[in-house]
C-alpha cells in the first residue's frame, strides 16, 4: 500500500561529492526530490533527505526505500541496498522507455552500462581509478584557470580552434596546459581540446563494453554542452539527456523500492 505521503518508493544515491533522494508515485513519476552536497555522516544525511521528502525514517508504515552509491551500506534507514550499476540501469530505462546504454559521468568516477528489458543490466565498465573521464579532471583544470565549472563547456564550443592534450592524466594534463599558455595558446581553444581528451577516455570505456543504442547520459557532467555535443558525435549515435541527470540513480533506487514494496503488498 502507498503510505499516507502519497511516495511508492525513495531512492536514495549517495555518491563521492552529492547526495540524491527522489520519491516516486505509483506511475513511478518523480514527485519530490532534494540533491546537495556529500556530507562526512552520511546516515545522518541521508536520514534528513527522507525526512525533507516528507518520509519517515525508521516508521514501518513509510515508503519503501532503497539505498545505492558509495555509501549505501551507511544509510540506516534503507530496506536494502542495490549497486549503482542496476540503479542506473534501471533510471535509465525508464527515461528511454526501452533498452540501451547509458553513460554515468560522476564527480570521482564514470560508467557506463548496457541494459536490456526492465533496465537489466547487460554489460558494464567502470573507471574509479583516474580522475580523468570525471567532474574533478574538470573541477581540477576551472580552478586552474580561474574559471567556473559552468564556463567550461559553453566556452569550449564556441572556440573556432583547437589545441591537442595528449596527456590523459589529471596531473600531467595541468602541466600541458601551463606550457600550451606559456606558448600563447588561446584558453577556449585549449579547453576544447581539454574536452576532446576527456571525451576520448570516455568512448574508450564505452566501446570496452558491448555497448548498443540508444545512448542516455547522467551524471552532473552530463549538464556540460561540449561533452554532450562531443560524445554524440564520437559514437554517431543521438545521446539524450533527462532534465536532472544527476537524478537517474536515485530514480532508479526509488523505482525499484516502489516495485518491492508492490511484491510485498500483493503477498
Amino acid at each position: 500500500m502507498t503510505p499516507a505521503t502519497g511516495f511508492a518508493g525513495i531512492g536514495i544515491d549517495t555518491g563521492s561529492t552529492t547526495c540524491k533522494a527522489v520519491a516516486v508515485d505509483r506511475s513511478g513519476s518523480i514527485v519530490a526530490s532534494h540533491l546537495e552536497a556529500a556530507q562526512p555522516r552520511v546516515e545522518d544525511q541521508a536520514d534528513g533527505l527522507v525526512a525533507r521528502l516528507g518520509g519517515r525514517p525508521g516508521e514501518e508504515e513509510g515508503a519503501p526505500v532503497v539505498a545505492t552509491g558509495y555509501g549505501r551500506r551507511l544509510v540506516r534507514c534503507a530496506d536494502r541496498q542495490v549497486t549503482e550499476i542496476t540503479c542506473h540501469a534501471r533510471g535509465a530505462f525508464r527515461h528511454l522507455e526501452g533498452p540501451g546504454t547509458v553513460i554515468d559521468l560522476g564527480g570521482q568516477d564514470s560508467k557506463v552500462v548496457r541494459f536490456g528489458e526492465q533496465g537489466r543490466p547487460l554489460d558494464f565498465a567502470m573507471n574509479d581509478k583516474c580522475a580523468a573521464g570525471t567532474g574533478r579532471f574538470l573541477e581540477h583544470t576551472a580552478g586552474r584557470l580561474g574559471l567556473t565549472v559552468g564556463e567550461l563547456g559553453r566556452r569550449a564550443l564556441d572556440s573556432g580552434g583547437e589545441e591537442r592534450i595528449t596527456s590523459t592524466c589529471t596531473v600531467f594534463a595541468e602541466s600541458e596546459i601551463i606550457s600550451l599558455i606559456a606558448g600563447g595558446a588561446g584558453i577556449d581553444d585549449i579547453l576544447r581540446g581539454l574536452h576532446r581528451s576527456l571525451v576520448g577516455r570516455i568512448v574508450a570505456l564505452v566501446r570496452s563494453i558491448r555497448w548498443a543504442p540508444p545512448v542516455v547520459l547522467s551524471g552532473g557532467v552530463a549538464r556540460n554542452g561540449a561533452v554532450h555535443a562531443m560524445l554524440a558525435d564520437s559514437l554517431g549515435v543521438e545521446v539524450t539527456v533527462p532534465d536532472q541527470p544527476q537524478l537517474t540513480g536515485a530514480h532508479g533506487a526509488a523505482l525499484l523500492a516502489a516495485e518491492s514494496g508492490r511484491t510485498a503488498g500483493s503477498g
